[in-house]
């Protein structure tokens, strides 16, 4: 399969998004990154984005809760090139209503090439990234000639 480059410009839109039992652990982080958060584009969902708009005094884009379709929504923004970079803390011990959508939002994350951190650690090294405050080509796969495809 051909590739194609979509261009990440320094600037990055994020989307943030955690697990009741982890939105703890994503607010501590961001209050620690609030600096290096700052001028990215941010998104939420539900009461994860007002949380940290009120903590972090950044303007957050809010999308609706996971549970109620915002974990789709993000999805579909990554599709449509909206979102560059998703930390999503979930809680694997945790079993939720929606796991089907959570599942489809991290696919989503993986079809379109886009960093994922799933926990403090690795979020820690991608903020941290000299790759986070640059352009960057990501390649992902021409899906046109999946799309063209002749279907028997």
């Amino acid at each position: 399969m051909n590739h194609r480059k979509i261009v990440m410009q320094r600037d990055k839109k994020i989307a943030l998004v955690a697990h009741d039992h982890k939105k703890r652990d994503l607010l501590e982080w961001a209050q620690f990154n609030r600096d290096l958060l700052a001028h990215h584009e941010l998104f939420a969902t539900g009461t994860t984005g007002a949380t940290l708009e009120r903590e972090l005094d950044l303007e957050i884009t809010r999308l609706q809760s996971g549970p109620l379709g915002g974990d789709q929504q993000v999805g579909a923004k990554i599709a449509d090139n909206k979102i560059d970079f998703l930390i999503f803390f979930w809680d694997p011990l945790e079993p939720v209503p929606h796991d089907p959508d959570v599942r489809a939002l991290l696919r989503m994350a993986v079809v379109w090439n886009i960093p994922i951190a799933c926990n403090r650690a690795s979020a820690d090294f991608m903020i941290s990234s000299p790759l986070m405050d640059t352009e960057y080509d990501r390649l992902v796969p021409d899906y046109e000639e999946y799309i063209a495809r002749q279907i028997d």
